[in-house]
């Protein structure tokens, strides 16, 4: 007699042949939260640790064609979506999602692979702003992704930052955690339409580390899966993420890669200790 299924998270991404983001990022840190991951290309990529040569889109009819043949044998407790390569293939995404509008989504988009490729294209900032916000229950992202999707077409002044999440959450995202990387730590602030809900800083060793948005975001669909409610999936999937950094390793000759399974070879004594401002505004969450 086959055991029950653990909670099912399908993954929409690129191919990362490094296993440093995309997909097999997803899936390491799915099945290191507990979660069976499933997954849809969106695109495969040439690189290695250190630079990426080529982003390759796939066909968008075939996209949504391996969704939906996933969606119809398999309950899925959770979405997530990382980087596209066409507004065709997020038009098509959000087609399929809008048909279970009861499953969250995390939006973890990454327009940064590189800049000689489509991901920065303006089109494919807008079908995220116009089709994937709207149904997003979590956004991922970093302050440059937020005003790019906040204003993709780039053609008015830029909004403050403040302003970008106001839009975002007006049309339709129900939480926003956005990320503000520094040289020595790592603010995450979680928006809603009451306003911010919390925010955490995390210290940071200096190392360029692969993977960091996909590894937060999956690692949020899978809370999510499991169960818990956005705010404190936010909360436990940042002490997994600095965990799995704490512990980084670096393969190659490029970036550092999160290590995923850290639980497995680590001490239980090697607790996750987040830095706390100095002066924090009132509703800043502690722990």
């Amino acid at each position: 007699m086959p055991s029950a299924s653990p909670p099912i998270v399908l993954t929409f991404g690129l191919f990362d042949p490094t296993g440093g983001s995309g997909v097999q990022a997803d899936l390491m840190t799915l099945a290191s939260m507990g979660c069976h991951g499933v997954t849809v290309l969106t695109g495969y990529t040439v690189r290695d640790s250190a630079s990426c040569d080529e982003v390759t889109g796939l066909d968008p009819e075939a996209v949504a064609a391996q969704a939906r043949m996933l969606l119809e044998d398999m309950p899925i407790a959770a979405f997530k979506v990382g980087a596209a390569t066409r507004a065709e293939v997020v038009s098509a995404i959000a087609e399929v999602v809008a048909d279970y509008d009861d499953v969250p989504l995390i939006l973890a988009p990454d327009f940064t692979l590189d800049d000689e490729h489509v991901l920065a294209a303006d089109e494919l900032r807008e079908a995220m702003a116009d089709l994937l916000v709207p149904q997003t229950t979590l956004l991922v992202a970093d302050h440059t992704t937020l005003l790019a999707l906040a204003q993709p077409d780039g053609d008015a002044e830029a909004p403050s930052l403040e302003a970008a999440i106001a839009h975002l959450l007006a049309h339709g995202c129900e939480y926003i955690l956005s990320m503000e990387a520094g040289t020595h730590r790592l603010v995450n602030t979680l928006h809603s339409d009451d306003g911010q809900l919390r925010q955490d800083t995390w210290e940071r060793d200096g190392q360029r580390v692969m993977g960091l948005t996909d590894t937060l975001g999956s690692a949020i669909a899978a809370l999510l899966a499991n169960g818990q409610e956005p705010v404190e999936a936010v909360r436990e999937a940042q002490e997994y993420l600095y965990r799995a950094t704490r512990s980084a390793f670096r393969p190659g000759m490029g970036a550092c890669l999160p290590d995923r399974f850290f639980w497995a070879r680590s001490n239980d004594d090697d607790a996750p200790r987040p830095a706390t401002n100095k002066t924090p505004p009132p509703d800043e969450a502690r722990h």
